[in-house]
Protein backbone atom coordinates (compact mmCIF):
# COMPACT_ATOMS: atom_id res chain seq x y z
CA UNK A 1 0.00 0.00 0.00
CA UNK A 2 1.42 3.35 -1.31
CA UNK A 3 -0.29 5.65 1.78
CA UNK A 4 1.77 7.94 3.74
CA UNK A 5 1.12 10.70 6.43
CA UNK A 6 3.03 13.28 7.25
CA UNK A 7 2.42 16.70 9.55
CA UNK A 8 3.31 20.25 8.81
CA UNK A 9 3.37 23.56 10.41
CA UNK A 10 1.38 26.34 9.09
CA UNK A 11 4.21 26.97 6.90
CA UNK A 12 4.63 24.00 5.46
CA UNK A 13 7.84 22.52 7.23
CA UNK A 14 7.37 19.23 8.03
CA UNK A 15 7.36 18.19 11.65
CA UNK A 16 8.32 14.88 13.39
CA UNK A 17 8.87 11.45 10.97
CA UNK A 18 6.19 9.99 9.11
CA UNK A 19 3.29 8.62 10.85
CA UNK A 20 3.07 4.59 11.34
CA UNK A 21 0.29 2.23 12.86
CA UNK A 22 -2.88 3.80 11.75
CA UNK A 23 -5.96 1.80 11.13
CA UNK A 24 -8.40 2.95 9.22
CA UNK A 25 -8.32 6.00 6.68
CA UNK A 26 -10.94 8.09 4.45
CA UNK A 27 -10.26 11.03 2.46
CA UNK A 28 -13.10 12.81 -0.06
CA UNK A 29 -11.56 15.17 -2.64
CA UNK A 30 -15.20 17.35 -3.48
CA UNK A 31 -15.63 19.72 -6.92
CA UNK A 32 -15.41 23.52 -5.53
CA UNK A 33 -15.88 22.61 -1.92
CA UNK A 34 -13.33 21.82 0.32
CA UNK A 35 -12.01 17.84 1.33
CA UNK A 36 -12.84 15.70 3.97
CA UNK A 37 -10.45 13.25 5.50
CA UNK A 38 -10.09 11.74 8.47
CA UNK A 39 -8.11 8.55 9.90
CA UNK A 40 -7.50 6.70 13.06
CA UNK A 41 -4.22 6.91 14.63
CA UNK A 42 -2.34 5.28 18.02
CA UNK A 43 -2.06 7.71 20.87
CA UNK A 44 1.80 7.36 21.38
CA UNK A 45 3.11 10.55 22.35
CA UNK A 46 5.05 11.24 19.72
CA UNK A 47 1.63 11.25 17.44
CA UNK A 48 -0.32 13.47 19.82
CA UNK A 49 2.48 15.98 19.59
CA UNK A 50 2.01 15.88 16.43
CA UNK A 51 -1.63 16.44 16.45
CA UNK A 52 -1.56 20.25 17.42
CA UNK A 53 -3.84 23.16 16.19
CA UNK A 54 -2.70 25.01 13.27
CA UNK A 55 -0.65 22.23 12.11
CA UNK A 56 -1.54 20.31 8.35
CA UNK A 57 -1.77 16.62 7.08
CA UNK A 58 -0.35 15.83 4.45
CA UNK A 59 -1.80 12.37 2.56
CA UNK A 60 0.74 11.08 -0.06
CA UNK A 61 -0.49 7.95 -2.40
CA UNK A 62 1.83 6.26 -4.54
CA UNK A 63 4.46 9.04 -3.89
CA UNK A 64 1.92 11.99 -4.87
CA UNK A 65 0.01 14.85 -2.54
CA UNK A 66 -3.36 13.30 -2.42
CA UNK A 67 -4.77 15.29 -0.31
CA UNK A 68 -3.26 18.60 2.31
CA UNK A 69 -4.65 20.64 4.49
CA UNK A 70 -5.07 22.23 8.02
CA UNK A 71 -6.13 20.00 11.37
CA UNK A 72 -9.81 20.49 11.82
CA UNK A 73 -10.21 18.33 14.58
CA UNK A 74 -6.74 17.08 15.42
CA UNK A 75 -8.25 14.60 18.65
CA UNK A 76 -11.76 13.88 17.52
CA UNK A 77 -11.48 11.69 19.49
CA UNK A 78 -8.90 10.63 21.92
CA UNK A 79 -9.85 6.78 23.52
CA UNK A 80 -8.08 5.18 25.95
CA UNK A 81 -9.24 1.63 27.17
CA UNK A 82 -6.91 -0.85 29.62
CA UNK A 83 -8.13 -3.90 27.44
CA UNK A 84 -7.76 -2.25 24.16
CA UNK A 85 -4.99 -1.33 21.72
CA UNK A 86 -2.13 -2.60 23.86
CA UNK A 87 -2.99 0.25 26.29
CA UNK A 88 -1.75 2.96 24.41
CA UNK A 89 -5.16 4.42 23.41
CA UNK A 90 -6.28 5.42 19.51
CA UNK A 91 -7.01 9.53 18.39
CA UNK A 92 -9.25 10.34 15.50
CA UNK A 93 -7.74 13.19 13.27
CA UNK A 94 -10.07 14.96 11.12
CA UNK A 95 -8.47 17.45 8.23
CA UNK A 96 -9.16 19.34 5.25
CA UNK A 97 -7.47 20.58 2.05
CA UNK A 98 -6.06 24.34 1.98
CA UNK A 99 -9.28 25.15 0.39
CA UNK A 100 -11.01 24.87 4.07
CA UNK A 101 -9.24 27.66 5.25
CA UNK A 102 -10.43 30.07 2.42
CA UNK A 103 -13.82 28.59 2.54
CA UNK A 104 -13.32 30.26 6.31
CA UNK A 105 -13.15 34.46 4.97
CA UNK A 106 -16.15 36.43 3.93
CA UNK A 107 -15.59 38.74 0.91
CA UNK A 108 -15.34 42.51 2.35
CA UNK A 109 -17.02 45.69 0.48
CA UNK A 110 -13.24 47.09 0.41
CA UNK A 111 -11.00 44.23 0.58
CA UNK A 112 -8.01 47.03 1.73
CA UNK A 113 -9.41 48.22 4.66
CA UNK A 114 -9.46 47.08 8.12
CA UNK A 115 -12.89 45.42 9.08
CA UNK A 116 -14.16 48.33 11.57
CA UNK A 117 -13.11 50.61 8.88
CA UNK A 118 -15.48 49.41 6.03
CA UNK A 119 -18.01 51.51 4.35
CA UNK A 120 -21.55 51.10 5.18
CA UNK A 121 -23.25 52.90 2.75
CA UNK A 122 -26.08 51.11 1.08
CA UNK A 123 -24.24 50.55 -2.29
CA UNK A 124 -21.00 49.69 -0.92
CA UNK A 125 -19.85 46.23 -2.43
CA UNK A 126 -17.02 44.79 -4.55
CA UNK A 127 -17.67 44.83 -7.75
CA UNK A 128 -15.75 43.26 -11.15
CA UNK A 129 -16.75 42.94 -14.57
CA UNK A 130 -13.96 41.07 -16.39
CA UNK A 131 -12.97 37.54 -17.57
CA UNK A 132 -14.39 34.99 -14.90
CA UNK A 133 -11.21 33.40 -13.76
CA UNK A 134 -9.71 36.54 -13.43
CA UNK A 135 -12.24 37.48 -11.01
CA UNK A 136 -11.91 34.69 -9.12
CA UNK A 137 -7.97 35.29 -8.68
CA UNK A 138 -8.25 38.53 -7.82
CA UNK A 139 -11.16 38.22 -5.52
CA UNK A 140 -9.18 35.06 -3.17
CA UNK A 141 -5.79 37.45 -3.78
CA UNK A 142 -7.53 40.52 -2.09
CA UNK A 143 -9.56 38.26 0.35
CA UNK A 144 -6.62 35.99 1.79
CA UNK A 145 -3.49 35.79 -0.40
CA UNK A 146 -0.85 37.86 -1.69
CA UNK A 147 -2.24 40.88 -2.29
CA UNK A 148 -4.46 40.95 1.32
CA UNK A 149 -4.34 42.80 4.79
CA UNK A 150 -1.45 40.91 6.36
CA UNK A 151 -3.66 39.71 9.26
CA UNK A 152 -6.11 38.22 6.55
CA UNK A 153 -3.09 36.77 4.54
CA UNK A 154 -2.66 32.36 4.64
CA UNK A 155 0.59 31.42 5.18
CA UNK A 156 2.18 30.29 1.93
CA UNK A 157 -0.82 31.25 0.03
CA UNK A 158 0.17 31.94 -3.52
CA UNK A 159 -1.82 32.35 -7.19
CA UNK A 160 -1.31 29.45 -9.61
CA UNK A 161 -0.39 29.54 -13.31
CA UNK A 162 -3.02 31.18 -15.19
CA UNK A 163 -5.01 28.44 -17.00
CA UNK A 164 -6.45 31.22 -19.97
CA UNK A 165 -10.41 29.91 -19.11
CA UNK A 166 -13.86 31.72 -18.72
CA UNK A 167 -15.59 34.20 -20.44
CA UNK A 168 -17.00 38.16 -19.26
CA UNK A 169 -19.08 38.44 -16.16
CA UNK A 170 -19.62 40.37 -12.83
CA UNK A 171 -19.66 39.94 -9.39
CA UNK A 172 -20.97 42.00 -6.85
CA UNK A 173 -20.24 40.48 -3.51
CA UNK A 174 -20.39 42.01 0.11
CA UNK A 175 -19.58 40.11 3.54
CA UNK A 176 -20.66 36.78 1.78
CA UNK A 177 -18.49 33.20 1.95
CA UNK A 178 -15.44 33.90 -0.69
CA UNK A 179 -16.28 30.59 -2.15
CA UNK A 180 -19.43 30.81 -2.28
CA UNK A 181 -18.51 34.37 -4.45
CA UNK A 182 -16.07 32.32 -6.51
CA UNK A 183 -18.86 29.55 -7.67
CA UNK A 184 -21.47 32.50 -8.82
CA UNK A 185 -18.96 32.85 -11.44
CA UNK A 186 -17.27 29.19 -11.78
CA UNK A 187 -20.91 27.40 -12.10
CA UNK A 188 -21.81 29.46 -15.32
CA UNK A 189 -18.94 28.68 -17.06
CA UNK A 190 -18.11 25.00 -16.00
CA UNK A 191 -14.93 26.15 -13.86
CA UNK A 192 -13.62 24.65 -11.29
CA UNK A 193 -11.12 25.84 -8.44
CA UNK A 194 -8.64 23.85 -6.07
CA UNK A 195 -5.55 24.18 -3.80
CA UNK A 196 -2.45 21.98 -4.26
CA UNK A 197 0.98 21.85 -2.03
CA UNK A 198 3.65 22.42 -4.90
CA UNK A 199 7.34 22.67 -2.17
CA UNK A 200 6.74 24.98 0.32
CA UNK A 201 3.52 26.83 -1.71
CA UNK A 202 0.02 26.44 -1.17
CA UNK A 203 -1.38 27.39 -4.61
CA UNK A 204 -5.05 28.09 -5.78
CA UNK A 205 -6.16 28.04 -9.33
CA UNK A 206 -8.94 27.96 -11.12
CA UNK A 207 -9.21 25.13 -14.50
CA UNK A 208 -11.55 23.57 -16.98
CA UNK A 209 -12.48 20.10 -16.67
CA UNK A 210 -11.79 18.18 -19.24
CA UNK A 211 -14.63 15.82 -21.79
CA UNK A 212 -13.17 12.28 -21.36
CA UNK A 213 -16.20 10.63 -21.61
CA UNK A 214 -14.20 8.62 -24.60
CA UNK A 215 -11.72 7.46 -22.83
CA UNK A 216 -13.03 7.59 -18.66
CA UNK A 217 -15.95 5.05 -19.22
CA UNK A 218 -17.78 3.21 -16.31
CA UNK A 219 -20.46 0.00 -16.20
CA UNK A 220 -21.10 -2.83 -14.82
CA UNK A 221 -19.32 -4.92 -18.20
CA UNK A 222 -16.33 -3.08 -16.85
CA UNK A 223 -16.45 -4.11 -13.44
CA UNK A 224 -16.22 -0.31 -12.31
CA UNK A 225 -19.71 0.51 -11.71
CA UNK A 226 -20.78 0.27 -8.28
CA UNK A 227 -24.48 1.84 -7.57
CA UNK A 228 -26.96 3.86 -9.05
CA UNK A 229 -29.69 5.75 -7.85
CA UNK A 230 -32.20 8.70 -8.86
CA UNK A 231 -35.05 10.69 -7.80
CA UNK A 232 -37.62 13.08 -9.86
CA UNK A 233 -39.76 15.79 -8.76
CA UNK A 234 -41.31 19.23 -9.81
CA UNK A 235 -39.60 22.34 -10.07
CA UNK A 236 -39.15 24.88 -7.54
CA UNK A 237 -39.66 27.72 -9.70
CA UNK A 238 -39.94 27.94 -13.46
CA UNK A 239 -40.07 32.02 -13.19
CA UNK A 240 -36.97 33.84 -11.22
CA UNK A 241 -38.33 37.66 -10.52
CA UNK A 242 -35.42 38.95 -9.74
CA UNK A 243 -35.44 42.48 -7.80
CA UNK A 244 -32.36 44.44 -7.69
CA UNK A 245 -31.26 47.75 -7.18
CA UNK A 246 -31.41 49.57 -3.17
CA UNK A 247 -32.49 48.40 -0.26
CA UNK A 248 -35.62 49.97 0.22
CA UNK A 249 -35.12 49.49 3.91
CA UNK A 250 -32.11 51.71 3.99
CA UNK A 251 -32.71 55.34 5.29
CA UNK A 252 -31.54 57.33 2.01
CA UNK A 253 -29.83 60.66 3.09
CA UNK A 254 -30.86 64.18 2.97
CA UNK A 255 -30.73 65.74 -0.63
CA UNK A 256 -30.11 62.25 -2.00
CA UNK A 257 -33.02 60.70 -4.79
CA UNK A 258 -35.58 58.28 -3.68
CA UNK A 259 -34.39 54.20 -3.39
CA UNK A 260 -34.83 52.95 -7.01
CA UNK A 261 -35.48 49.67 -7.95
CA UNK A 262 -34.69 47.14 -10.94
CA UNK A 263 -36.73 44.43 -12.48
CA UNK A 264 -36.73 41.38 -14.81
CA UNK A 265 -37.48 38.04 -14.97
CA UNK A 266 -35.80 35.05 -15.89
CA UNK A 267 -37.91 32.18 -17.24
CA UNK A 268 -37.48 28.34 -17.77
CA UNK A 269 -38.86 26.26 -20.66
CA UNK A 270 -39.92 23.89 -17.78
CA UNK A 271 -43.54 25.70 -17.34
CA UNK A 272 -44.35 23.79 -20.42
CA UNK A 273 -44.06 20.47 -18.76
CA UNK A 274 -45.00 21.28 -15.60
CA UNK A 275 -46.60 24.82 -14.42
CA UNK A 276 -45.60 28.27 -13.48
CA UNK A 277 -44.15 28.55 -10.27
CA UNK A 278 -42.92 32.20 -9.15
CA UNK A 279 -39.96 32.33 -6.89
CA UNK A 280 -38.54 36.29 -6.36
CA UNK A 281 -34.86 36.57 -6.00
CA UNK A 282 -33.35 39.92 -4.18
CA UNK A 283 -30.15 41.01 -5.64
CA UNK A 284 -29.39 43.97 -3.67
CA UNK A 285 -27.03 46.86 -4.76
CA UNK A 286 -27.23 45.61 -8.51
CA UNK A 287 -28.53 47.02 -11.87
CA UNK A 288 -29.18 44.85 -14.62
CA UNK A 289 -26.73 47.25 -16.60
CA UNK A 290 -24.42 44.26 -16.56
CA UNK A 291 -26.81 41.64 -16.81
CA UNK A 292 -26.17 40.73 -12.81
CA UNK A 293 -29.78 40.39 -12.40
CA UNK A 294 -29.99 38.26 -15.31
CA UNK A 295 -27.48 36.14 -13.93
CA UNK A 296 -28.37 35.98 -10.78
CA UNK A 297 -32.00 34.53 -12.10
CA UNK A 298 -30.36 32.05 -14.44
CA UNK A 299 -28.33 31.16 -11.59
CA UNK A 300 -31.18 30.74 -9.60
CA UNK A 301 -33.29 28.52 -12.45
CA UNK A 302 -30.13 26.55 -11.76
CA UNK A 303 -30.92 25.26 -8.69
CA UNK A 304 -34.87 25.50 -8.97
CA UNK A 305 -35.69 23.75 -12.41
CA UNK A 306 -36.88 20.23 -12.86
CA UNK A 307 -35.06 17.79 -9.80
CA UNK A 308 -33.53 15.46 -11.57
CA UNK A 309 -30.79 13.39 -8.96
CA UNK A 310 -28.94 10.91 -10.64
CA UNK A 311 -25.87 9.69 -8.77
CA UNK A 312 -23.46 6.74 -9.53
CA UNK A 313 -21.13 5.22 -7.21
CA UNK A 314 -17.97 3.72 -9.72
CA UNK A 315 -14.53 2.29 -8.32
CA UNK A 316 -11.22 2.06 -9.45
CA UNK A 317 -9.96 -0.53 -11.70
CA UNK A 318 -6.41 -1.04 -12.80
CA UNK A 319 -7.39 0.21 -16.20
CA UNK A 320 -8.83 3.55 -15.00
CA UNK A 321 -8.14 5.04 -12.17
CA UNK A 322 -9.13 8.45 -10.20
CA UNK A 323 -5.88 11.03 -10.37
CA UNK A 324 -4.55 9.50 -12.59
CA UNK A 325 -7.09 8.66 -15.94
CA UNK A 326 -9.43 11.99 -14.72
CA UNK A 327 -9.88 14.36 -11.72
CA UNK A 328 -12.51 16.20 -10.29
CA UNK A 329 -15.02 18.23 -12.38
CA UNK A 330 -14.27 16.07 -15.82
CA UNK A 331 -16.75 14.43 -18.24
CA UNK A 332 -17.05 11.17 -17.71
CA UNK A 333 -19.19 8.06 -19.59
CA UNK A 334 -21.53 6.11 -17.26
CA UNK A 335 -23.42 3.12 -19.27
CA UNK A 336 -26.43 2.13 -16.80
CA UNK A 337 -27.77 -1.40 -16.18
CA UNK A 338 -30.70 -0.73 -18.42
CA UNK A 339 -28.24 0.62 -21.29
CA UNK A 340 -29.00 3.98 -21.21
CA UNK A 341 -25.27 5.53 -21.81
CA UNK A 342 -24.49 8.90 -20.07
CA UNK A 343 -22.20 11.91 -19.86
CA UNK A 344 -21.72 13.92 -16.12
CA UNK A 345 -19.19 15.54 -13.81
CA UNK A 346 -16.66 13.78 -11.75
CA UNK A 347 -18.13 15.21 -7.92
CA UNK A 348 -16.21 13.64 -5.50
CA UNK A 349 -13.27 11.16 -5.61
CA UNK A 350 -13.20 8.99 -2.05
CA UNK A 351 -10.09 6.71 -0.74
CA UNK A 352 -10.78 3.95 2.13
CA UNK A 353 -7.80 2.28 3.37
CA UNK A 354 -7.02 -0.07 5.82
CA UNK A 355 -3.74 -1.49 6.45
CA UNK A 356 -5.21 -5.64 6.39
CA UNK A 357 -7.59 -5.00 3.12
CA UNK A 358 -5.62 -2.46 1.32
CA UNK A 359 -7.33 0.83 -0.76
CA UNK A 360 -10.66 1.33 -2.57
CA UNK A 361 -11.13 4.40 -4.37
CA UNK A 362 -14.66 5.25 -5.30
CA UNK A 363 -16.52 8.43 -7.72
CA UNK A 364 -19.38 9.84 -7.39
CA UNK A 365 -20.62 11.16 -10.81
CA UNK A 366 -23.66 13.50 -11.15
CA UNK A 367 -24.46 14.90 -7.84
CA UNK A 368 -25.53 14.09 -4.31
CA UNK A 369 -27.54 17.34 -4.70
CA UNK A 370 -30.70 17.48 -6.86
CA UNK A 371 -29.11 17.67 -10.00
CA UNK A 372 -30.96 20.46 -13.08
CA UNK A 373 -29.90 20.37 -15.82
CA UNK A 374 -32.14 19.63 -18.74
CA UNK A 375 -30.60 16.72 -20.40
CA UNK A 376 -30.11 15.06 -17.15
CA UNK A 377 -34.54 15.50 -16.41
CA UNK A 378 -34.66 13.79 -19.60
CA UNK A 379 -31.96 11.28 -18.82
CA UNK A 380 -34.03 10.27 -15.53
CA UNK A 381 -37.64 10.46 -17.25
CA UNK A 382 -35.40 8.08 -19.62
CA UNK A 383 -34.34 5.77 -17.04
CA UNK A 384 -37.56 5.60 -15.11
CA UNK A 385 -39.08 4.20 -18.26
CA UNK A 386 -36.97 1.83 -18.93
CA UNK A 387 -37.01 0.31 -14.79
CA UNK A 388 -40.96 0.41 -15.67
CA UNK A 389 -40.53 -1.83 -18.56
CA UNK A 390 -37.96 -4.09 -17.03
CA UNK A 391 -40.29 -4.37 -13.83
CA UNK A 392 -43.54 -5.20 -16.38
CA UNK A 393 -41.78 -7.71 -17.91
CA UNK A 394 -40.51 -9.51 -14.33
Amino acid sequence: MAIQLLVTDRNLNFLGDPIVGWSKLTCDLNHRAPASGSVVLPARPEIMELLQPGNRMVLLRDQAIWCAGPLELPQDPYIWDLEANGGVGTVTARWTDDLGRIAGYLTYPHPGVHFPFQVTDRDQVWTRTGNSEAVIRELVSLTCGPTALTERRIERLVLDAVAGVGTTRTLSTRLEPVLDACRTLAVPDGLGFRTRQAGDEIRFGVYQPIDRTAEARFSAGLGNLRRVEFTLSAPRATSELVMGGEDPAQQVPEGDPPNRRAYTEVMSGAQADWYRVEKLVQSRGKTDFDGELTQDGTLALGNDNPQASLVTVTVDTEDLKAGRDYQLGDLVSVVLPTGLEIADVVQSIGLVAEPDSGELVTTVVGSSDKTTMTRMVWTVRDLAYRLGQLEGRG
